[in-house]
C-alpha cells in the first residue's frame, strides 16, 4: 500500500510541477513580448531626422544653376525643423570585482576554494546533525529543527552576499550558499519525514514541493552553479543520513520528485548538462540499491522507480537542448538493462514484465516522434529476448510466455506500421516477429504441441514475408535479403513441426526452391545466394551420417578391406540428404545465376555430397562386411567404382561440358586405380578372385587415356600394366597371387616384345611419332631384361634358342625401321607454267 501511495504522490508532483512550469512559461513568453514592444518604442523616438542639405550633387549638362533652397519651378522649400540632440547615455559602470583569465594559479587559488568551502559547509551541517545523533544531545525534533535552521541561514546568507557592496560583484558566493542551503533541506525534509517520522507523508510531499521551487527559484537567480550543489546535496543527503533508515519506497519518493524538480530546471533553461547530470545520478542510485538489496524485498518499487525515470530522462533530455543523440539514449538504454536485471529477483512476474514492457512502449513512442531513439529501440527488442531466454531457463518462469508474446505483437505491430519510414522499423518488425517465437521454441518446447509450434511460427513467417513482398525489386537491398531470410528461416521450422523425426530434409529442400524461384522472379542478384545457407544447413542435419561416409573413406584409403561396416544406413543418409542434394543440382542445371557468387563452392558441395551418395548405394548390393566377401567380391567393386568414374569424366569430357567436373572425376578413377589396384590392394599381392577381370580393368583404363589428348604416357604405362597382367593371369588362374615362375618370366618378354611391335606398326602405319618413339622405348626395356633377367634363368640349349630368336627379331626389326626412315620425300609439284 504504501509504494501505491507515493506513487499517486509522485504523479501528483509530476501534474503540479506541469501546472507550475505552464504558467511560468506563459509569463515569461508575455514578458519578452513587452520587452520587444519597448525596444520598438525606443528606437522610433530615438531614430535621427534627415539633416538638411544632405542631397547628392550630380553633374549635369551646362544650364542654369537651381538654388539649393528652391525647387525647380522657383517656389521656395520651407525650412526643415533641427531636431533637438539626444543625450548618450551615461556609461554603465565598470564592475568592482572581475576574475583574471583561467590559468593554475586563479583555479586553485581563486575559483576552487569557493566551491570547495561550499561543499564543506553542506557537510559540516550534516556531520553536526550525525555527531549530534550519536552523542545523544538532541532529540529528533531538534536535530530536524536545527537542520532546517541551518538550511534556511544558508539561502538568506546568499541573499545577503548578493545585495552586500563587498560582496555582490562576486556571483559565486551567492551561488555556493545557495546551492549548500538547497541541499540541506533536502536533507533535513529527508530526515524529518522518512527517517523521524516528524510530519506526515502529505505534509512531506509538500514541503519538498515547496523547497523544489525554491530551488528552482533559486536556481534561476543565481545560474547554473547553484545547480550544482542542490543536485550534489540533493543526491548525497541519503547517504548521510542512511539511505535505507526509513526504508526504500520513501527514499524512491524523495529521489523521483528531486529527479523531477531537476528535469523541470534543465528544461525550463535549456541545461541539457543538468538533465544528463540528474539522469545518470537517478540511475546511479538504482544500481547501487540493486547492489545492495542483492534481490531481497522492495524491487518492484525499484522497477517502478527505473522504468519512470528513463522514460522522463528520454523526454526531458531533447527538451533541455540536449543533441548528441548517444547521450540521449544512454539513459534508456541504462534502464531497461536495469530493469532485465530487476526482472529475476521479481520471478518474472506480471510487475517484472509490465515496467519492461511500458518502457520498451514509451521507446517505440519516442523512436516514432523522433528517429534518434529508433536504436534504443533497436536495443529494446534485442533485451526483450534476453529477458524471454533468463525467464524461460529459470525456475519459476513467472509470465514469460505471456510477456514475450505480448513483447512480439508490441515490436511487430509497431515495426509493421512504420516500415515505411526506414529499414530500421523493418529489421524491428522482423525481430519481433521472429525472434521471440524461435527463442521459445528453442527453450521451451513444451510449451506448444508441434503443431502449435509450427502454426505460430507459419504466422511470423507471413508476418516476415509480407515486408519482403513490400520490398522486392531488381536492386541489392539489404532489408529485402533480411526480410527473405527471415521468411524462410521461420518457414523452414514451421514446416518441420509436423513432420516425423528425421524429415528436416524435406522442409529444407522445399525452402530452397522456394528460395531459388523467389530470386528467378525478383531477379535481385542477393537474393540468388541465399539458397547456399540452406545447403549449408542440410550438410549440417546430415552431419553425422556424413561422419559416417568419411570414416569408411579413410579406413579404405588406409588399408582396411572392409570399409561398408563404417557406413552409416544408406535409408537414414538418403532421407537426411538426398533431397536437399538433388534441389540445389536441379538449379545448377537450370538456372545460369544459381547461388551468385557462391556458384562454384555451390557446386563442389552439392557435387561431392552426391559422389558420396552414390558411393554409399554402390556399396550397398555386394555389402562386403567379411573377409570371404571381400575375396569373393572386393576387386569387381572397386573396379567398378573406377570405371564408373573414369567412364563420367570420360562422356563429359568429350562432350565439352562441366569440363572442371569431368577433370575431377578423371582425377579420381585414376587415383583409385593406382592407389588401390596397382599399390594397397594389389591383386598380385592381396589374395581376391581378379583373374583375367584386373587385364581387362587396365586396358579399359588404357583406352580412356589413348582417347584423349595429352594422357599418351598414362596410356602408354596402362598398356604396359594390361599385357603383364594378361601374362599374371594365364600364369596363375583367378588368383594371382604367388611366385614368378620361369615360363611366367619368359611370357612378360614375349609380351611386352609383341606391345613394342604393335605400337611401332601402328605408329608406323599411322604416322603417329609418339606411338613409334613409344614402341622403340618398349624395345629398348624388353632387350635389356631379357640380357639381365632372363637369360640369367635359362642354360644350355634354351639359352642358345632365346637368344637366336631375340638376334634374328631384333635384326628384322633394325631392317623395318631403317627402311622406313629411308623413305624418299614426296616430291614437290611443279610450279604451273605461266
Amino acid at each position: 500500500m504504501n509504494a501505491y501511495a507515493f506513487l499517486l504522490l509522485a504523479i501528483a508532483a509530476a501534474t503540479a510541477f506541469a501546472v507550475l512550469k505552464r504558467r511560468i512559461d506563459r509569463l515569461e513568453r508575455d514578458l519578452q513580448t513587452l520587452e520587444v514592444r519597448l525596444a520598438r518604442l525606443d528606437g522610433r523616438e530615438q531614430a535621427p531626422a534627415p539633416r538638411p542639405g544632405a542631397r547628392v550633387q550630380t553633374a549635369t549638362v551646362q544650364g542654369p544653376r537651381i538654388p539649393a533652397d528652391e525647387t525647380d519651378d522657383g517656389t521656395a522649400i520651407p525650412p526643415v525643423p533641427t531636431p533637438a540632440p539626444v543625450e548618450a547615455p551615461p556609461p554603465a559602470p565598470s564592475p568592482a570585482f572581475t576574475l583574471p583569465r583561467l590559468s593554475f594559479e586563479t583555479l586553485v587559488g581563486g575559483r576552487l576554494p569557493i566551491w570547495i568551502g561550499g561543499v564543506a559547509l553542506v557537510l559540516a551541517g550534516f556531520f553536526l546533525v550525525r555527531y549530534s545523533i550519536e552523542q545523544g544531545l538532541l532529540g529528533p525534533a531538534a536535530r530536524t529543527f536545527i537542520a532546517a535552521l541551518f538550511g534556511l541561514a544558508l539561502v538568506a546568507a546568499s541573499e545577503a552576499v548578493r545585495r552586500l557592496p563587498a560582496t555582490r560583484d562576486d556571483a559565486r558566493l551567492g551561488q555556493v550558499f545557495a546551492g549548500a542551503g538547497i541541499a540541506s533541506l533536502y536533507g533535513t525534509l529527508y530526515m524529518a519525514a522518512a527517517l523521524y517520522h516528524l510530519i506526515a507523508p502529505l505534509t512531506a510531499f509538500g514541503a519538498v514541493v515547496l523547497v523544489t521551487l525554491g530551488a528552482m527559484g533559486l536556481s534561476l537567480r543565481h545560474g547554473p552553479p547553484t545547480a550544482i550543489m542542490a543536485l550534489a546535496g540533493g543526491f548525497l543527503a541519503p547517504l548521510v543520513a542512511g539511505f535505507n533508515a526509513a526504508g526504500i519506497a520513501p527514499l524512491l519518493v524523495y529521489l523521483g520528485l528531486f529527479v523531477a524538480a531537476l528535469f523541470g530546471l534543465a528544461v525550463h533553461r535549456r541545461w541539457g548538462w543538468l538533465a544528463l547530470a540528474a539522469s545518470v545520478a537517478g540511475l546511479g542510485w538504482t544500481q547501487f540499491l540493486i547492489a545492495v538489496l542483492d534481490g531481497r524485498g522492495n524491487l518492484s518499487a525499484i522497477g517502478l522507480y527505473t522504468m519512470l525515470l528513463a522514460g522522463g530522462a528520454s523526454a526531458a533530455l531533447p527538451a533541455a537542448g540536449l543533441r548528441n543523440r548517444w547521450l540521449r539514449l544512454a539513459p534508456l538504454l541504462v534502464g531497461l538493462l536495469q530493469l532485465v536485471a530487476i526482472a529475476p529477483g521479481l520471478d518474472f512476474g506480471p510487475l517484472a514484465w509490465s515496467f519492461y514492457l511500458v518502457l520498451a512502449a514509451a521507446t517505440l513512442v519516442l523512436a516514432w516522434r523522433d528517429a534518434v531513439y529508433l536504436p534504443g529501440a533497436l536495443a529494446a527488442m534485442a533485451l526483450v529476448l534476453a529477458l524471454e531466454s533468463l525467464g524461460l531457463t529459470a525456475v519459476h518462469r513467472g509470465v514469460t510466455p505471456v510477456g514475450a508474446l505480448v513483447a512480439a505483437l508490441l515490436f511487430t505491430g509497431a515495426g509493421q506500421a512504420l516500415a515505411a519510414r526506414g529499414r530500421q522499423w523493418i529489421l524491428l518488425a522482423l525481430l519481433g516477429a521472429g525472434g521471440p517465437v524461435l527463442v521459445a521454441h528453442a527453450l521451451a518446447p513444451a510449451l506448444l504441441p508441434p503443431l502449435g509450434w509450427g502454426l505460430l511460427e507459419l504466422a511470423a513467417a507471413l508476418a516476415c514475408a509480407r515486408l519482403a513482398w513490400m520490398l522486392r525489386s531488381e536492386t541489392d537491398d539489404p532489408a529485402l535479403s533480411v526480410a527473405t531470410l527471415a521468411t524462410a528461416l521461420l518457414l523452414t521450422v514451421a514446416l518441420a513441426q509436423p513432420l516425423p523425426h528425421g524429415w528436416l530434409s524435406l522442409p529444407i529442400a522445399l525452402v530452397l526452391g522456394g528460395l531459388a524461384v523467389w530470386a528467378r522472379q525478383v531477379r535481385a542478384l542477393t537474393l540468388f545466394v541465399l539458397p547456399m545457407l540452406w545447403l549449408l544447413a542440410a550438410l549440417v542435419a546430415a552431419a553425422l551420417p556424413l561422419l559416417d561416409v568419411a570414416s569408411a573413406i579413410f579406413v579404405s584409403l588406409t588399408g582396411d578391406r572392409l570399409p561398408y561396416k563404417e557406413l552409416p544406413v544408406f535409408a537414414d543418409l538418403l532421407r537426411v540428404l538426398a533431397l536437399p542434394i538433388a534441389a540445389a543440382l536441379a538449379f545448377l542445371f537450370v538456372d545460369p545465376r544459381a547461388f551468385g557468387r557462391a556458384r562454384r563452392a555451390a557446386a563442389i558441395l552439392a557435387g561431392t555430397n552426391a559422389v558420396l551418395l552414390l558411393y554409399t548405394l554402390a556399396k550397398q548390393p555386394l555389402a562386403i562386411a567379411t573377409p570371404e566377401r571381400f575375396l569373393a567380391w572386393g576387386f569387381i567393386e572397386r573396379a567398378l567404382f573406377t570405371q564408373a568414374a573414369l567412364a563420367a569424366g570420360w562422356a563429359l569430357f568429350r562432350a565439352g561440358r562441366l569440363p572442371g567436373q569431368a577433370k575431377a572425376l578423371l582425377l579420381l578413377g585414376f587415383v583409385r586405380l593406382v592407389w588401390f589396384d596397382l599399390l594397397l590392394l594389389n591383386p598380385a599381392l592381396v589374395a581376391q578372385q581378379a583373374g583375367p577381370l584386373l587385364a581387362a580393368h587396365l586396358a579399359l583404363a588404357a583406352f580412356w587415356c589413348w582417347t584423349l589428348p595429352r594422357l599418351r604416357i598414362p596410356a602408354a604405362l596402362l598398356s604396359i600394366a594390361a599385357a603383364l597382367a594378361a601374362i599374371r593371369w594365364a600364369a596363375h588362374g583367378t588368383l594371382l597371387t604367388g611366385s614368378i615362375g620361369s615360363l611366367e618370366n619368359g611370357g612378360y618378354s614375349a609380351a611386352l616384345l609383341l606391345l613394342a611391335l604393335a605400337w611401332l606398326w601402328r605408329g608406323i602405319a599411322t604416322g603417329r611419332h609418339d606411338l613409334r618413339l613409344a614402341g622403340l622405348g618398349l624395345l629398348t626395356l624388353t632387350t635389356c631384361k631379357v640380357f639381365l633377367v632372363d637369360a640369367a634363368a635359362l642354360d644350355g640349349l634354351l639359352r642358345i634358342l632365346s637368344f637366336l630368336g631375340l638376334g634374328v627379331a631384333l635384326i628384322a626389326i633394325g631392317w623395318a625401321y631403317s627402311r622406313f626412315l629411308a623413305r624418299p620425300a614426296a616430291a614437290p609439284e611443279a610450279p604451273p607454267v605461266t
